[in-house]
């Protein structure tokens, strides 16, 4: 019951439901007891003194008590329902919103398919347990209690009788508990990464059919059915060796009371009345004790839905704010990097030693190789995730003393895989801003050279893009995260290679744009395009996360290094083949053999250099 006690801050403030269900079924439970005594005073009374004038009496009494019975068994499925959903609607809001403050670290390891699983089918699990499963294991109780006070009432030599093989039934029964509650575990477990398979092929069902690779894709999802069919299977197994040795042992409680029974009413020791009560009444604790199996099932499998969600709720927050946070307020946009070090969990450091000093207004870019460290040093600034070693600060106080939420609105990030909501591009290009006109997202969108192609749509600014931005190419959705970034007016502006899906043309006109966005704001752009950092007011070139060179774009182009290794390899033209090309060409001219040149033609020659160095 550990896990429930966890998850009574969900179902507890309904207590009022919870009561009522158990109540209301309490009492049609004990109103079903009137039968067995009807039926014991109409054989002892009725039929054998022959009193059938009492006959429309006792059925007037049934009909009564079958109509209370059947009112109290719709109050517990009111209750029951309204109860269940409830608490389904509170453990729903609760994991949802854990899953939007959880940390990235969560995520980097997270299954979408096995958090929808949890979300889905783990959740309706415990709707039906709190609100209907909880209350019937509690009737199983009741109602052994009940019928059997009542039988010993009866004849207590023949109750005792009837319940030896009652303790048997009952080790089977936990023995079964003991061994279903792993197989459904695993069961959980199984279908949560089928789910995933099919979540992921789904999601990737483009680059499954561009490389022809839906037969793999058939192979390996039949890989995960058959193993959720051998999970299940295994459960039934156990399913079909506890539940006749269970079964046998109940119906074993009947023979023995038939048999002990007649000889005593041949004894005269009871009535035939008493027994036929007794009979009735033994399947008052037969049936719960025969349908416990199916009790502990739902039991069983509704604790390992409780220990998936709880795991969720209860999963420690690595990135959150602090006991005294402070909200930001006035912003400068001063950004510092002070000797940071950090490592993913398990994993050799990302970043060694990095400093950095970004005054308000600067502009830093960030060149390397993949995995070179760039996309950590924009976590970091996002407070993604806690540094442990250094400090990065903003305006002179460390991030980690800001409140989360109000430091990360300073911020605008435009990542390198876009991703749009399914919703107009209004809604898109406004996702940032509470209160936004429609003049401000125009102005958003023409910065972003957005407006053009957006005003083309048949729909225009209402246009509904598809889930992930279907529909538009890639350039068109990274201007639309462009548009998106800018309109929110950000301190700081994250550009993670945000002109890498259009053509030059265009990444020159956004620049443009960008030009007087960046105006007054610390931009970081990380990029592989040398054109989108050439105007960067520092440049920082990272290897295997150290600073390997640094400094304006003039000046890493005098250094050897990679800088001008990427830019000769990006512009054919570039200095030195430039130098060879006017190298050949003096050494072509006339006067490189002797002939007397024409001074205009030295001059033009030269001029020709020049240019084409330039």
């Amino acid at each position: 019951m550990d896990v429930f006690r966890q998850l009574k801050p969900y179902f507890w403030p309904e207590k009022k439901l919870l009561f009522g269900a158990i109540a209301c079924l309490a009492i049609a439970t004990a109103l079903g007891l009137v039968y067995p005594n009807l039926l014991r005073y109409l054989i002892d009374e009725v039929i054998t003194k022959k009193r059938f004038d009492l006959v429309p009496r006792l059925a007037l009494i049934v009909v009564i008590v079958v109509s209370m019975k059947g009112l109290f068994q719709f109050l517990h499925g009111l209750c029951g329902g309204r109860l269940g959903n409830r608490v389904a609607y509170h453990l729903r809001n609760a994991m949802y919103n854990k899953l939007q403050y959880l940390s990235f670290q969560y995520y980097d390891q997270a299954r979408t398919g096995d958090l929808m699983s949890r979300l889905t089918a783990d959740l309706e699990a415990i709707r039906q347990f709190i609100g209907f499963g909880f209350a019937q294991l509690l009737n199983v109780m009741l109602m052994l209690v009940f019928g059997m006070g009542m039988m010993f009432s009866i004849n207590w030599k023949l109750a005792l009788l009837t319940m030896i093989s009652m303790p048997f039934l009952a080790f089977t029964a936990v023995r079964f508990e003991g061994k279903i509650h792993p197989a459904f575990r695993m069961v959980r477990q199984s279908l949560s990464s089928m789910t995933t398979a099919v979540q992921e092929n789904i999601t990737g069902v483009r680059t499954v059919k561009s490389f022809a690779r839906e037969p793999h894709e058939v192979t390996k999802f039949a890989a995960r059915n058959e193993d959720y069919k051998s999970m299940n299977i295994g459960s039934a197994g156990i399913w079909a060796k506890y539940f006749p040795i269970m079964e046998i042992l109940a119906n074993l409680s009947v023979v023995i009371l038939l048999g002990a029974g007649g000889y005593m009413v041949i004894q005269d020791t009871i009535t035939l009345g008493e027994l036929v009560a007794c009979f009735s009444l033994i399947w008052y604790i037969i049936g719960p004790m025969w349908g416990l199996g199916f009790h502990i099932n739902n039991f069983t499998q509704t604790k390992a839905s409780g220990e998936k969600i709880l795991d969720v709720l209860h999963h420690y927050m690595h990135v959150k704010d602090g006991e005294n946070a402070a909200p930001v307020t006035k912003v400068d946009g001063h950004v510092r990097f002070d000797h940071v070090t950090f490592a993913y969990p398990e994993k050799q450091p990302a970043l060694y030693d990095f400093n950095l000093d970004a005054p308000p207004g600067s502009v830093i870019g960030l060149l390397g190789s993949t995995g070179s460290g760039k996309t950590t040093v924009i976590s970091l600034l996002m407070r993604a995730y806690n540094v442990k070693e250094g400090k990065v600060m903003l305006d002179g106080k460390d991030i980690r003393s800001l409140q989360l939420e109000s430091y990360r609105s300073q911020i605008s990030t435009v990542f390198q895989e876009t991703f749009l909501f399914s919703s107009t591009i209004r809604n898109n290009i406004a996702y940032g801003c509470k209160d936004v006109s429609m003049d401000e997202i125009i102005r958003a969108a023409k910065l972003a050279k957005a407006h053009n192609f957006i005003s083309e749509l048949p729909e225009g600014y209402d246009t509904v893009v598809g889930e992930r931005g279907l529909g538009l190419s890639g350039g068109q959705k990274q201007r639309i995260a462009i548009a998106r970034a800018l309109i929110k007016d950000p301190k700081i502006l994250v550009l993670d290679d945000a002109t890498s899906a259009v053509d030059m043309e265009t990444e020159h006109e956004i620049q443009a744009g960008f030009k007087e966005v960046m105006a007054g704001r610390t931009t970081f752009i990380i990029a592989h395009r040398i054109s989108s950092l050439k105007h960067a007011d520092e440049i920082i070139v990272l290897d295997k996360g150290r600073i390997i060179q640094r400094g304006t774009h003039q000046e890493l182009l005098q250094q050897e290094g990679i800088y001008r290794q990427t830019y000769e390899i990006q512009y054919s033209d570039g200095p030195r083949q430039a130098e060879n090309q006017a190298a050949a060409a003096r050494e072509e001219a006339p006067i490189s053999e002797g002939i007397e040149a024409d001074p205009n033609s030295i001059k033009i020659s030269l001029n020709s250099e020049r240019r084409l160095a330039h």
